[in-house]
Protein backbone atom coordinates (compact mmCIF):
# COMPACT_ATOMS: atom_id res chain seq x y z
CA UNK A 1 0.00 0.00 0.00
CA UNK A 2 1.37 3.30 -1.17
CA UNK A 3 1.72 5.99 1.55
CA UNK A 4 -0.51 9.04 2.26
CA UNK A 5 1.05 12.47 1.56
CA UNK A 6 0.41 13.18 5.46
CA UNK A 7 2.04 9.88 6.27
CA UNK A 8 5.04 10.32 3.94
CA UNK A 9 5.60 14.07 5.32
CA UNK A 10 5.14 12.45 8.70
CA UNK A 11 8.33 10.01 7.64
CA UNK A 12 10.49 12.76 6.29
CA UNK A 13 9.98 14.92 9.32
CA UNK A 14 11.30 11.91 12.15
CA UNK A 15 14.57 11.22 9.99
CA UNK A 16 15.35 15.14 10.07
CA UNK A 17 15.16 14.92 14.36
CA UNK A 18 18.37 14.54 16.14
CA UNK A 19 19.48 10.70 17.30
CA UNK A 20 20.42 10.07 21.08
CA UNK A 21 24.44 8.74 20.18
CA UNK A 22 25.28 6.92 23.52
CA UNK A 23 26.25 3.41 24.60
CA UNK A 24 26.15 3.99 28.38
CA UNK A 25 28.64 0.66 28.35
CA UNK A 26 31.32 2.37 26.71
CA UNK A 27 30.16 6.50 27.59
CA UNK A 28 30.64 7.43 30.47
CA UNK A 29 29.15 10.97 30.17
CA UNK A 30 27.06 13.09 27.68
CA UNK A 31 25.40 16.28 27.18
CA UNK A 32 21.28 16.60 26.70
CA UNK A 33 20.37 19.24 24.06
CA UNK A 34 17.33 20.95 23.24
CA UNK A 35 15.28 20.35 20.27
CA UNK A 36 12.44 20.96 18.70
CA UNK A 37 10.98 17.65 20.06
CA UNK A 38 12.24 17.83 23.26
CA UNK A 39 15.64 17.06 23.98
CA UNK A 40 18.48 14.24 22.82
CA UNK A 41 21.89 12.89 24.13
CA UNK A 42 25.02 13.15 22.75
CA UNK A 43 28.03 10.95 24.12
CA UNK A 44 31.03 13.19 25.10
CA UNK A 45 34.16 12.69 23.48
CA UNK A 46 37.74 12.60 25.64
CA UNK A 47 36.97 13.77 29.30
CA UNK A 48 38.76 15.06 32.13
CA UNK A 49 41.20 12.86 33.78
CA UNK A 50 41.00 15.21 36.85
CA UNK A 51 41.02 12.98 40.32
CA UNK A 52 39.77 13.39 43.52
CA UNK A 53 43.05 13.78 44.91
CA UNK A 54 43.90 16.65 42.39
CA UNK A 55 41.09 19.26 44.44
CA UNK A 56 43.21 20.67 47.04
CA UNK A 57 41.90 22.81 49.87
CA UNK A 58 38.11 22.09 49.91
CA UNK A 59 38.57 18.72 51.32
CA UNK A 60 35.26 19.53 53.83
CA UNK A 61 33.14 19.81 50.17
CA UNK A 62 34.76 17.55 48.80
CA UNK A 63 34.00 14.76 52.01
CA UNK A 64 30.51 15.57 51.77
CA UNK A 65 29.68 14.96 48.05
CA UNK A 66 31.84 12.02 48.27
CA UNK A 67 29.71 10.26 50.38
CA UNK A 68 26.29 11.69 49.31
CA UNK A 69 27.61 10.09 45.66
CA UNK A 70 28.92 6.97 47.36
CA UNK A 71 25.07 6.52 48.71
CA UNK A 72 23.74 6.67 45.79
CA UNK A 73 25.71 4.57 43.59
CA UNK A 74 24.57 1.60 46.39
CA UNK A 75 21.34 2.46 45.61
CA UNK A 76 20.81 4.07 49.52
CA UNK A 77 19.06 7.29 49.73
CA UNK A 78 20.94 10.13 49.18
CA UNK A 79 20.59 14.29 47.79
CA UNK A 80 19.86 16.35 44.72
CA UNK A 81 23.04 18.89 46.09
CA UNK A 82 23.56 22.67 44.94
CA UNK A 83 27.45 23.82 44.81
CA UNK A 84 27.58 27.72 45.21
CA UNK A 85 30.21 30.52 45.60
CA UNK A 86 33.80 31.47 43.92
CA UNK A 87 34.44 31.06 40.39
CA UNK A 88 37.27 28.55 39.80
CA UNK A 89 37.21 26.61 43.25
CA UNK A 90 36.50 23.60 41.87
CA UNK A 91 33.15 23.22 41.92
CA UNK A 92 32.51 21.76 38.17
CA UNK A 93 35.90 19.83 38.49
CA UNK A 94 34.50 18.24 41.94
CA UNK A 95 31.55 16.63 40.06
CA UNK A 96 33.65 15.34 37.35
CA UNK A 97 36.02 14.18 39.79
CA UNK A 98 33.40 11.76 41.46
CA UNK A 99 32.47 10.60 37.78
CA UNK A 100 36.42 9.47 37.72
CA UNK A 101 36.09 7.84 40.95
CA UNK A 102 32.98 5.63 40.61
CA UNK A 103 32.28 5.15 36.91
CA UNK A 104 33.28 1.63 37.42
CA UNK A 105 30.75 1.12 40.03
CA UNK A 106 28.10 2.51 37.39
CA UNK A 107 27.91 6.12 38.05
CA UNK A 108 27.04 8.27 34.86
CA UNK A 109 27.15 11.87 34.33
CA UNK A 110 24.84 13.93 31.67
CA UNK A 111 25.17 17.57 31.75
CA UNK A 112 22.31 19.70 31.23
CA UNK A 113 22.17 22.96 29.50
CA UNK A 114 20.03 25.82 30.41
CA UNK A 115 17.77 25.45 27.44
CA UNK A 116 16.92 22.09 27.58
CA UNK A 117 15.77 21.78 31.05
CA UNK A 118 12.15 22.14 29.92
CA UNK A 119 12.60 18.74 29.01
CA UNK A 120 13.50 17.05 31.86
CA UNK A 121 11.21 14.61 32.11
CA UNK A 122 11.88 13.44 28.72
CA UNK A 123 15.22 13.14 29.45
CA UNK A 124 13.87 11.04 32.74
CA UNK A 125 11.84 8.77 31.00
CA UNK A 126 14.95 7.64 28.83
CA UNK A 127 16.97 7.19 31.56
CA UNK A 128 14.99 5.88 34.63
CA UNK A 129 14.67 1.79 33.18
CA UNK A 130 18.67 1.88 32.96
CA UNK A 131 21.06 -0.19 35.21
CA UNK A 132 23.20 2.43 36.31
CA UNK A 133 23.25 5.30 38.88
CA UNK A 134 23.00 9.13 36.77
CA UNK A 135 24.23 12.44 38.18
CA UNK A 136 22.34 15.07 35.97
CA UNK A 137 24.63 18.21 36.18
CA UNK A 138 23.35 21.69 35.68
CA UNK A 139 26.39 24.03 35.18
CA UNK A 140 26.96 27.79 36.24
CA UNK A 141 23.02 27.63 36.71
CA UNK A 142 21.29 31.39 36.75
CA UNK A 143 17.89 32.90 36.66
CA UNK A 144 15.43 35.56 36.56
CA UNK A 145 12.51 35.40 38.43
CA UNK A 146 10.07 34.90 34.99
CA UNK A 147 12.73 32.49 33.82
CA UNK A 148 10.85 29.19 32.28
CA UNK A 149 13.69 27.13 32.71
CA UNK A 150 13.86 28.32 36.62
CA UNK A 151 10.23 26.87 37.48
CA UNK A 152 11.30 23.63 35.58
CA UNK A 153 14.15 22.70 37.12
CA UNK A 154 12.33 23.74 40.85
CA UNK A 155 9.82 21.16 39.64
CA UNK A 156 12.40 18.42 38.90
CA UNK A 157 13.78 18.50 42.35
CA UNK A 158 10.97 17.97 44.23
CA UNK A 159 7.67 17.23 42.28
CA UNK A 160 6.66 15.03 39.77
CA UNK A 161 9.55 14.48 37.50
CA UNK A 162 12.12 12.75 39.69
CA UNK A 163 10.56 11.31 42.04
CA UNK A 164 10.00 8.04 39.89
CA UNK A 165 13.22 8.03 39.31
CA UNK A 166 15.63 6.48 42.36
CA UNK A 167 19.04 5.97 39.77
CA UNK A 168 18.81 9.80 38.62
CA UNK A 169 20.05 12.92 41.06
CA UNK A 170 20.61 16.81 40.41
CA UNK A 171 24.35 18.50 40.98
CA UNK A 172 24.06 22.23 40.47
CA UNK A 173 27.03 24.60 40.25
CA UNK A 174 26.13 28.35 40.22
CA UNK A 175 28.06 31.75 41.23
CA UNK A 176 25.05 32.70 43.35
CA UNK A 177 23.94 31.23 46.44
CA UNK A 178 19.92 31.38 45.60
CA UNK A 179 20.60 31.03 41.62
CA UNK A 180 18.75 34.26 41.11
CA UNK A 181 20.14 37.74 41.31
CA UNK A 182 18.73 39.75 45.00
CA UNK A 183 18.10 43.63 45.12
CA UNK A 184 17.43 45.95 47.94
CA UNK A 185 13.62 46.22 46.70
CA UNK A 186 13.03 42.64 47.34
CA UNK A 187 13.43 42.57 50.80
CA UNK A 188 11.84 46.13 50.79
CA UNK A 189 8.75 44.05 50.01
CA UNK A 190 8.51 42.96 53.22
CA UNK A 191 5.53 44.58 55.62
CA UNK A 192 4.39 44.61 58.86
CA UNK A 193 0.97 43.86 60.31
CA UNK A 194 -0.48 45.47 63.40
CA UNK A 195 0.66 43.22 65.73
CA UNK A 196 4.06 43.90 64.65
CA UNK A 197 4.53 40.23 63.23
CA UNK A 198 6.47 40.19 59.95
CA UNK A 199 5.48 38.75 56.27
CA UNK A 200 8.26 38.31 54.28
CA UNK A 201 7.52 40.01 50.59
CA UNK A 202 6.97 37.37 47.79
CA UNK A 203 9.33 38.42 45.83
CA UNK A 204 12.27 36.57 48.89
CA UNK A 205 10.11 33.38 48.80
CA UNK A 206 10.65 32.99 45.03
CA UNK A 207 14.37 33.82 45.55
CA UNK A 208 14.93 31.01 48.41
CA UNK A 209 12.09 28.66 46.54
CA UNK A 210 14.97 26.87 44.24
CA UNK A 211 17.72 26.51 46.20
CA UNK A 212 15.90 25.04 49.42
CA UNK A 213 15.12 22.35 47.26
CA UNK A 214 18.38 21.09 47.35
CA UNK A 215 19.49 18.23 50.27
CA UNK A 216 22.92 19.30 50.30
CA UNK A 217 24.33 22.87 50.13
CA UNK A 218 27.86 23.55 49.58
CA UNK A 219 29.56 26.99 49.73
CA UNK A 220 32.81 27.72 47.53
CA UNK A 221 35.16 30.17 48.56
CA UNK A 222 38.25 32.35 47.19
CA UNK A 223 41.48 30.73 48.79
CA UNK A 224 44.35 32.65 50.97
CA UNK A 225 47.43 33.05 49.49
CA UNK A 226 48.80 29.80 51.22
CA UNK A 227 46.38 27.48 49.87
CA UNK A 228 46.70 28.95 46.19
CA UNK A 229 50.41 28.30 46.35
CA UNK A 230 49.56 24.85 47.76
CA UNK A 231 47.30 24.29 44.57
CA UNK A 232 49.96 25.73 41.86
CA UNK A 233 52.89 23.48 43.23
CA UNK A 234 50.39 21.02 43.08
CA UNK A 235 49.43 21.43 39.21
CA UNK A 236 53.25 22.38 38.34
CA UNK A 237 53.97 19.12 39.67
CA UNK A 238 51.40 17.37 37.82
CA UNK A 239 52.45 18.76 34.36
CA UNK A 240 56.47 18.51 34.84
CA UNK A 241 56.24 14.33 35.73
CA UNK A 242 53.68 14.36 32.75
CA UNK A 243 55.93 15.98 30.46
CA UNK A 244 59.42 14.47 32.12
CA UNK A 245 60.79 17.68 32.95
CA UNK A 246 62.69 17.65 36.19
CA UNK A 247 62.48 20.70 37.38
CA UNK A 248 61.83 21.20 41.32
CA UNK A 249 59.36 23.95 42.95
CA UNK A 250 61.10 26.58 44.19
CA UNK A 251 60.78 30.49 45.50
CA UNK A 252 60.98 32.41 42.47
CA UNK A 253 58.16 29.84 40.95
CA UNK A 254 55.96 30.64 44.15
CA UNK A 255 56.43 34.57 43.57
CA UNK A 256 55.64 34.14 39.88
CA UNK A 257 52.37 32.32 40.52
CA UNK A 258 51.81 35.07 42.88
CA UNK A 259 52.36 37.56 40.38
CA UNK A 260 50.30 35.55 37.95
CA UNK A 261 47.27 35.66 40.35
CA UNK A 262 47.45 39.29 41.02
CA UNK A 263 47.32 40.00 37.07
CA UNK A 264 44.34 37.70 36.81
CA UNK A 265 42.97 39.25 40.20
CA UNK A 266 41.48 35.83 41.64
CA UNK A 267 43.57 33.24 43.35
CA UNK A 268 41.74 30.09 42.58
CA UNK A 269 41.92 26.60 41.46
CA UNK A 270 42.08 27.52 37.53
CA UNK A 271 44.08 30.39 37.91
CA UNK A 272 46.84 28.54 39.62
CA UNK A 273 46.43 25.39 36.73
CA UNK A 274 46.67 28.24 34.33
CA UNK A 275 49.93 28.98 35.94
CA UNK A 276 51.08 25.79 36.14
CA UNK A 277 50.39 25.35 31.96
CA UNK A 278 52.00 28.59 31.24
CA UNK A 279 55.52 27.76 33.15
CA UNK A 280 55.69 24.33 32.33
CA UNK A 281 54.66 24.90 28.44
CA UNK A 282 57.55 27.49 28.40
CA UNK A 283 60.28 26.05 30.36
CA UNK A 284 59.74 23.12 27.69
CA UNK A 285 59.80 25.95 24.36
CA UNK A 286 62.89 27.51 26.37
CA UNK A 287 64.83 24.12 26.65
CA UNK A 288 63.93 22.80 23.25
CA UNK A 289 65.09 26.17 21.41
CA UNK A 290 67.98 25.76 23.33
CA UNK A 291 69.03 22.05 22.26
CA UNK A 292 68.19 23.26 18.82
CA UNK A 293 70.72 26.38 19.34
CA UNK A 294 73.54 24.08 20.78
CA UNK A 295 73.11 21.53 17.72
CA UNK A 296 72.80 24.53 15.10
CA UNK A 297 76.39 25.57 16.82
CA UNK A 298 78.25 21.80 16.29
Amino acid sequence: MSETPSERLVRRALTLLPEDSVDWAQDRAALWASAHSGGYLRAYGELSHIALDDLKCIDRQKSVLVRNTKQFVMGAPANNALLTGARGAGKSSLIHALLNAFSTEGLRLVQVEKAALGSLADLTAKLKSLPYRFVVMCDDLSFDLGDDAYRELKSALEGSVFTASENMLIYATSNRRHLMPEHMSDHLASNYSDTGEVHPGEAIEEALSLSDRFGIWLSFYPFPQDEYLVIAEHWFAQLAAAHELNLAWNDEMRGDALRWALARGSRNGRTAHAFAKDYVGGELVARASSSSSSQSRN
